[in-house]
């Protein structure tokens, strides 16, 4: 079946992308409230974009009043925000912080979760995350007729948590992916867990 996006309404689109580019990781957000409360919000249009310099990239859409995020305000506004990646055995908090709170209402004492402080990072980090990534502001861009904001953020530094590093056949350091147990995003209300590793050596 083909599906022609040219007619289709931006709602529409938006359902068929988020059930065909599968699955998609997960940036779980934290910045800072003008109030310096923290906001936490979990956004699967992510990834990384660039090594040189590190760069990561979340798009963020409008509230239902047609409003920009907190998230995006708060980084526009005070340059810095991390990035973790949530754990499998933290999909209900991250589901449950995507709610629309009230402003100034913070995500993580209403979730009751712990930070901790963060090397790298003016702000914390969540105790819970087994990777987090420091980043300041990059650049954001406005982008398309729904005002989405492309955020890049740099990352300045990268916390794993030790049980997630091992070692490769020649003794390296390595961060093992099956230990992280990373949430991936499908669509509607549906994600999906980390499942098998399987190997493919890139030929020469």
């Amino acid at each position: 079946m083909y599906i022609d996006f040219g007619k289709m309404t931006a709602q529409q689109v938006y359902i068929t992308m988020t059930q065909t580019i599968v699955p998609r990781p997960i940036a779980w957000v934290l910045s800072e409230n003008p109030d310096q409360s923290l906001n936490l919000a979990p956004y699967s249009y992510f990834n990384a974009v660039c090594s040189d310099p590190p760069l990561l990239m979340i798009s963020a859409g409008l509230k239902p009043d047609g409003a920009a995020k907190d998230t995006r305000d708060n980084i526009r506004d005070r340059k810095e925000f991390v990035v973790h990646i949530a754990s499998l055995d933290q999909l209900d908090e991250m589901n449950a912080s995507s709610a629309n709170l009230a402003p100034g209402v913070s995500e993580i004492e209403a979730l009751g979760l712990e930070t901790e402080k963060f090397e790298g990072s003016r702000l914390p980090r969540l105790s819970c995350a087994k990777v987090a990534f420091a980043c300041s502001v990059y650049d954001i861009q406005t982008l398309g007729d729904s005002l989405q904001s492309l955020i890049l953020g740099e990352v300045n530094g990268v916390f794993v948590d030790d049980g997630a590093i091992g070692e490769d056949e020649k003794g390296r350091s390595k961060i093992l992916a099956d230990k992280i147990n990373p949430i991936g995003r499908l669509g509607a209300s549906e994600y999906v867990s980390f499942g098998e590793i399987l190997t493919r050596r890139r030929p020469d």
